[in-house]
């Protein structure tokens, strides 16, 4: 199963949250905002893994993150068959503080 960490008022998380419907066998998504708890096992991993070094870099936090079965860390959605937000078709952030659904 590929763990997901994000939070509803990332757009970007949104949008990739809105695509898991039916998939649940798939994907476990985890709120980091959900509880301290989520947080503290998504700072964890932000904090050691190099594929965050960019997003840090730049002060990202770096959700959505995506974690596959063998323990590889990607912030890529296209790794895990999603589709990224801002690619052809999907949602604006205006469209997502408008509260369009899975923007």
């Amino acid at each position: 199963m590929i763990k997901i960490y994000g939070m509803p008022t990332c757009p970007y998380c949104d949008y990739v949250h809105a695509q898991l419907a039916g998939r649940e066998d798939e994907f476990e998504y985890i709120n980091i905002g959900e509880n301290i708890r989520n947080m503290s096992a998504f700072t964890r991993l932000r904090d050691t893994n190099p594929a965050f070094d960019h997003s840090k870099e730049i002060g990202d936090v770096g959700i959505p993150a995506f974690v596959l079965p063998d323990g590889k860390v990607t912030l890529d959605p296209a790794e895990v068959g999603l589709i990224e937000y801002k690619t052809p078709g999907a949602c604006s952030v205006a469209d997502h503080k408008d509260g369009r659904k899975g923007c």
